[in-house]
């Protein structure tokens, strides 16, 4: 039996992309989530009864444990929602 390449590609970085989820913990798969649901950082914060900046520091650990590095061409916060709902 053989495989498409694509097929098998797809599969593979679907993959990479749940593994780098699992390496979030769970305060910082609470506060993707939220992001998910389109909560902004003082949402969050309130919902989580910590401040702001513990917020951000949550995002910052996200964007680097899911390869996101700053980008002036990626908005780094949709693409790690994605990662999340496709995860």
């Amino acid at each position: 039996m053989v495989m498409d390449p694509e097929v098998v590609s797809q599969l593979l970085a679907r993959n990479s992309g749940a593994q780098r989820l699992g390496e979030l913990t769970a305060r910082e798969r609470e506060v993707l989530g939220l992001m998910a649901e389109g909560r902004s950082n003082a949402a969050i914060a309130g919902r989580l009864f910590v401040t702001e900046k513990a917020v951000s520091k949550h995002i910052n650990n996200i964007f680097s444990k899911l390869g996101m590095p700053p980008s002036e061409d990626d908005n780094r916060r949709v693409l790690a929602v994605l990662a999340y709902l496709n995860g």
